[in-house]
């Protein structure tokens, strides 16, 4: 990345604001603005995020804002309530109070002699999921929004569930935010109350995991914040971004496709990061591309930030399999719309192993397979948060476990933009079962590199409102939606399409061992072809090199560390996925405060059984100044028998060494058809 040190505005930075709220809570904030908006009001951006804006986000943020102030807006970053040093107590995520919350944020930005009455709102993550939610809500300032790795659909496409299936990330996630919300205010901020403020987060903030183990099913728990019950509601224009690493890259088809604002769609090789701060790379100029967006909506600039394609994506070439990359090769395609024109949906027909030619009738006899539990320890994870490597390995060994239906070689150039379908007729020997589908390209020497893939749980075929158990023996014809790709498939390699009963650890698996099989005369796969046109309507760099401002200082005291390890006990058939993910100890110099954060992911099993699967998280939070010393240690322990999910979990808090907070919980919850 360029850092960029002389923009057209110098900088005036607020580094502790508090934005007060209509029932008496105030939320820290920190805003850059151009020193000149103190004479003449410009529009203003708000980030709105849990993660601690003094220093967990401290050093992006450095990046990104200053940036887009020097170009004339009033950046500001906020905390939501009950985070970072915000007042309150956060319990879920993305509840009716913090988008209430959301709203008069914008309402007091807009109202600053400084802001000019009109804001925006960007975000990643968490960021855009509450620029799509508060935008939905059409609050009078917001102007526009630009929403990065996000989704519309909080049951079916988000960290938590996949085609009604549970995700490991589920899991992951919730004790990512279960060690963040023990973290404490900093008493250099918040003064002498900063105590009481902890302890009410350590005993109010909850188990989040619980809530969401108890909506298997999407239901208005779900309903809520997804702004896909209806796009309608969204009158600003929309700016989605998001990696083919990513999770979240399923959404900005939809939005392309339902939105009825204006609209941009962006997806790169990336993983969960900001495009100008991506990998695997290639990144980009994104913060100069959200400028011309900033500037057409929020100041009435003909940038020609619209003029060009409505999604552009990265269409990836072939690459061996790795479980990380620097870069991946490939270039930029433009669609005037989404679906787009240049796009065919290809039925080819199922035989023996065989993915067939469009038209062909080839005969084959059912095929059936129980996939073996350590099917899926090569997945990677659901979304690459860019923690190599975590990125799915060679699809040869789980292959072996799966039913395989190959191309022939491929005679020419194939290129696939958008999500195949598998639409397949099945049965299965239990009430209960799960399908996965995987997409892999096959080189001439037969390594196999995932391309994408897709879950269903066979009891939410109908839906996923009112799944339904399966009748052992019945033929089923189900559809599975594989996640959208941008994949160039080269001359004499193969397309290959394997099936699975079970994809642990990325999904926790069925309660029992399922025999699938498959009717492939009645199956066919569905395959989003792009018509290969020369030259392609963008230019070979269509955009500029990655810039920012100067990052945060901060020293690094102690090294972090990465592993990512999977092992068998070939004695007692034991088998783990350790992930650990230690960011060290860095001391963020401006505020004297040294931060340390460590987790530790575990997923083992035992041969093939289906009760032996456990899932166990770890965190530990520690930070200091002076004679300041305050640490967390979170654990979270899910494990399963055929009827319930047993849920453990542990909160301990200390002041130096000694110990001041300490809670468990045991909880079992029913399992309801997964």
């Amino acid at each position: 990345m360029q850092v960029v040190t002389e923009l057209a505005h110098s900088i005036k930075e607020e580094e502790q604001v508090w934005i007060p709220l209509s029932d008496g809570t105030r939320l820290a904030a920190r805003i850059w603005r151009p020193a000149s908006s103190d004479a003449e009001a410009v529009p203003a951006i708000l980030e709105f995020i849990p993660y601690r804006q003094r220093d967990l986000t401290a050093r992006r943020d450095s990046i990104n804002h200053p940036y887009l102030a020097g170009h004339g807006y009033a950046c500001a970053r906020v905390d939501l309530r009950g985070s970072g040093d915000s007042e309150g107590v956060l319990s879920d995520e993305y509840l009716d109070q913090e988008l209430q919350d959301g709203e008069e944020v914008l309402a007091w930005l807009a109202e600053q002699p400084w802001c000019n009455g009109r804001t925006g709102m960007m975000g990643i993550s968490w960021g855009g999921f509450n620029a799509l939610q508060i935008a939905a809500r059409r609050p009078p300032s917001l102007a526009a929004i630009a929403a990065l790795s996000c989704s519309d659909d909080r049951y079916a496409d988000d960290v938590h569930y996949m085609g009604g299936c549970l995700l490991s990330d589920n899991l992951s996630w919730a004790s990512t935010m279960f060690a963040y919300t023990s973290c404490p205010p900093d008493p250099a901020s918040v003064g002498g109350g900063w105590r009481a403020q902890w302890f009410e987060r350590l005993a109010g903030s909850g188990l989040w995991l619980e809530e969401w183990l108890r909506h298997q099913r999407r239901d208005a728990y779900w309903r809520h914040g997804s702004v896909c019950e209806d796009y309608g509601r969204i009158q600003c224009p929309v700016f989605a971004v998001s990696g083919w690493a990513d999770g979240y890259s399923n959404a900005v088809f939809r939005l392309m496709e339902h939105l009825n604002v204006p609209r941009l769609g962006l997806i790169g090789p990336w993983s969960h990061k900001y495009p100008h701060l991506g990998e695997p790379g290639p990144p980009i100029g994104f913060l100069q591309e959200l400028v011309r967006w900033w500037d057409h909506w929020l100041k009435n600039v003909d940038t020609g930030v619209m003029d060009g394609p409505m999604l552009r994506t990265w269409m990836q070439e072939s690459m061996p399999p790795s479980t990380s990359y620097e870069e991946r090769p490939g270039r930029w395609v433009g669609e005037p719309s989404w679906p787009s024109p240049h796009v065919d949906r290809v039925r080819c027909p199922l035989g023996q192993n065989l993915i067939a030619r469009p038209g062909d009738k080839p005969q084959s006899r059912p095929l059936s397979i129980k996939s073996p539990l350590s099917l899926g320890q090569f997945a990677g994870k659901w979304c690459s948060y860019n923690a190599p490597p975590d990125l799915p390995y060679d699809q040869r060994e789980e292959d072996g476990g799966a039913l395989v239906f190959d191309t022939d070689p491929l005679a020419e150039r194939c290129e696939l933009l958008g999500g195949p379908v598998a639409d397949l007729n099945l049965e299965v020997d239990r009430p209960v079962a799960m399908l996965a589908v995987r997409l892999s390209d096959i080189d001439p020497d037969g390594r196999a590199t995932r391309v994408t893939y897709g879950l269903l749980n066979l009891c939410h075929r109908d839906g996923h409102a009112e799944p339904r158990p399966l009748e052992p023996g019945n033929r089923y014809q189900v559809r599975v939606q594989l996640n959208g790709v941008a994949q160039a498939f080269p001359p004499g390699h193969k397309i290959r399409m394997a099936l699975s009963s079970s994809y642990w650890p990325l999904a926790w698996p069925p309660p029992e061992p399922v025999r699938l099989t498959v009717h492939p005369q009645a199956s066919a796969l569905i395959l989003p072809i792009r018509s290969i046109r020369e030259p392609d309507e963008l230019p070979s760099a269509p955009f500029g090199a990655p810039e920012g401002t100067p990052p945060l200082a901060s020293t690094q005291l102690q090294p972090g560390e990465g592993q990512w390890t999977v092992s068998r006990d070939l004695v007692g058939y034991e088998s783990m996925l350790e992930v650990v993910k230690d960011l060290g100890v860095v001391r963020f110099e401006g505020i004297d405060l040294a931060v340390t954060r460590r987790a530790y992911e575990r997923y083992s099993w035992t041969a093939d059984d289906f009760g032996s699967t456990r899932g166990e998280v770890e965190w530990n939070m520690a930070f200091e100044r002076g004679d300041w010393s305050v640490r967390t240690r979170t654990r979270t322990v899910l494990t399963s028998t055929e009827v319930d999910f047993d849920l453990h979990a542990e909160l301990d808090a200390f002041e130096g060494n000694t110990r001041v907070y300490s809670r468990n919980w045991q909880r079992r919850i029913p399992r309801d058809h997964t």
